[in-house]
């Protein structure tokens, strides 16, 4: 493998190197000075836990009751020490306070998190486990215990921390780096830096150097996470039999390593072999249910199958879960619908169709959209035919009334209802935007064949395939060709066009970013042909977040930027302008395919 060096450090033994100067890190540690968060619903423990804080000398100590009251105080307040525990009564617990704050962003790359509990069970742990606190602690706690626990993680912390601050401003490149660096003055933590950098190269867009670094950890040891990461390679490779392989292997040697479970789920949905995938699932869900994500899924998978007993039980417990996750969103409430319409229970469904609206019509924007495809789906699967069709010719209507149309799984499930109420072309034209978005998608053009199919309508779905593949094909080729023959502004002008055209068509999106990047290297800088690339590119991150090109594009457009007078103020800088960038256009001759699929219950 033609790796640089520079890129893949030696694990085992080190060049020999002069001993260097004991770290500021490894020096006695000021206490007094750090801000405290105690959170626990008996006033007692909290009574305790402050004490034995103030024989550390600590001074600034927070103490929240309860998982609202703790995230109140973590959006005001940058924590560097956080005691939690697990049960906290009514309302968040300590998981969804962790797994929230690490969404939000509200604790400081150098924080110190740790899990205080009586829960000794494996589902308690392994859930809490999955958020991964810095350190999980089992009540009752000696002062002796906090102390030293505290002390070994603060210490490994602040080896991460220019890492962890270069992660959140998402500069992978430089957070790969950074673990070179530390690599070189910490040796105790090798294996945890080589594990931060290969992740660190795989957001930048560096899946061959990432690999690297994975099966060089390998030849020392045999590493779960690093077998699970060259997995994932595999997998965002499209190449789903190997990496069913590598997490089959994981899992037969530790099998509470849970993110296999769910990676190797992926990986048999890319095989086709759904039955497996929803196994999987259901054997990660006994092993840790407190998932809101694998909850969903597994209800999907099982739905999908037909397997209504699963669902139910999979989307109950979503919902009880994710009743105060910030993960918690409308999927589970109309999964739960559609599974109480296949058991005839329309007035159930149609109540949970409201509560979805209620709860999430202000956040999400197709909700109405899903709404209305979920409310003819349960009276079509209830035998209700008439007002199923009368539900699909209001979703026509709202078609007509909206020219935007939603995501891929969305754009299929209305398909079919469409299709199953009696109504012919709107759903064809449907179809063919789910074409042209995902024209090198051959599994995903399958899937929409198969809905022709079943509509009795297979000679004139090829057709349609065979026409939005061309027209993605034809928008984008015509672009580069505008591009490579130096008509640059003409070329900016027909990619816009083009994402009109196939405004989710990722090829697309970033063929029109790289364009834009090569007008401004030879006509100079445009502030706002800038800010158009970075809303593209922040599009196509929320579609398909992790894109190789993503970060190389990003690094692009920041070196276009004029540069900073040094004497003037710093400017502001946004978290999402730090993101690394190579892109690669090129004409493409033939629609061919990669070996991806839509993860329709990721």
């Amino acid at each position: 493998m033609n790796t640089p060096a520079a890129l893949v450090q030696a694990t085992a033994t080190p060049p020999a190197a002069p001993t260097p100067a004991l770290p500021k890190v490894l020096e006695q540690i000021d206490w007094a000075g750090k801000h405290y968060l105690i959170v626990d619903d008996f006033a007692g423990i909290r009574q305790l836990l402050r004490e034995s804080l103030r024989s550390l000398g600590a001074r600034n100590i927070d103490q929240a009751s309860s998982g609202g009251e703790a995230m109140s105080l973590l959006t005001k307040t940058r924590y560097d020490v956080v005691l939690c525990d697990y049960n906290l009564g009514e309302g968040k617990n300590g998981q969804q306070v962790l797994e929230e704050a690490r969404i939000r962003q509200l604790l400081l790359p150098s924080s110190v998190f740790v899990m205080v509990s009586a829960e000794k069970s494996v589902e308690s742990v392994m859930g809490a486990a999955e958020h991964q606190p810095d350190a999980y602690l089992v009540k009752p706690i000696t002062e002796g215990v906090l102390l030293s626990r505290l002390n070994r993680v603060w210490r490994r912390k602040q080896i991460f921390r220019l890492i962890d601050q270069a992660f959140m401003e998402k500069d992978y490149l430089r957070a790969a780096t950074l673990c070179d660096e530390q690599i070189a003055a910490n040796r105790v933590h090798v294996i945890e830096l080589l594990r931060m950098k290969a992740r660190m190269l795989e957001r930048s867009g560096q899946p061959a150097l990432a690999r690297a670094v994975y099966e060089q950890v390998l030849a020392q040891r045999e590493y779960h996470w690093a077998r699970a990461g060259l997995g994932k390679i595999r997998l965002a490779d499209g190449d789903f039999e190997q990496a069913r392989q590598m997490f089959q292997t994981v899992i037969a040697e530790n099998r509470h390593y849970i993110d296999a479970y769910d990676q190797l789920a992926q990986a048999y949905q890319g095989l086709g072999r759904h039955d497996e995938a929803a196994a999987i699932l259901e054997r990660a869900a006994k092993l840790s249910p407190n998932s809101v994500p694998r909850q969903r899924n597994l209800g999907q998978a099982a739905l999908k199958l037909g397997n209504v007993a699963l669902a139910e039980k999979a989307f109950r417990k979503c919902l009880v879960i994710g009743e105060y996750s910030i993960r918690k969103t409308p999927d589970a409430y109309l999964g739960l619908a559609r599974v109480c319409g296949l058991k005839n229970n329309t007035k159930d469904a149609l109540q949970l169709l409201q509560l979805a609206q209620r709860d999430f019509g202000g956040d999400y924007d197709d909700m109405a959209l899903r709404a209305k495809i979920t409310e003819g789906l349960i009276h079509h699967e209830s035998g209700d035919y008439r007002n199923a069709r009368r539900a699909g010719d209001e979703l026509e209507a709202m078609l007509g009334e909206d020219p935007k149309r939603p995501g891929t799984a969305i754009c299929i499930e209305m398909a079919i209802l469409l299709f199953a109420v009696g109504v012919k072309d709107t759903p064809g034209e449907v179809l063919a935007h789910v074409v042209r978005n995902n024209h090198d998608n051959n599994l995903l053009q399958d899937e929409v064949q198969a809905i022709f199919d079943k509509a009795r309508l297979s000679e004139e779905g090829a057709a349609i395939i065979r026409a939005a593949r061309k027209e993605a094909v034809d928008l984008m080729n015509q672009g580069v060709v505008l591009w490579k023959s130096g008509k640059l502004p003409d070329a900016v002008k027909w990619m816009r066009m083009a994402r009109e055209r196939v405004p989710d068509n990722v090829r697309v999106l970033f063929n029109a970013v790289q364009i834009s990047i090569s007008h401004m290297q030879q006509e100079g800088y445009d502030e706002e042909l800038d800010t158009e690339a970075r809303m593209v590119l922040e599009h196509v991150d929320k579609l398909q977040p992790g894109q190789q090109r993503f970060a190389q594009l990003m690094e692009q457009l920041r070196g276009l930027q004029p540069k900073v007078d040094p004497a003037a103020p710093p400017a502001p800088v946004d978290a999402a302008d730090q993101k690394e960038a190579v892109a690669d256009v090129s004409p493409e001759p033939a629609p061919v395919a990669k070996p991806t699929h839509s993860n329709r219950f990721s």
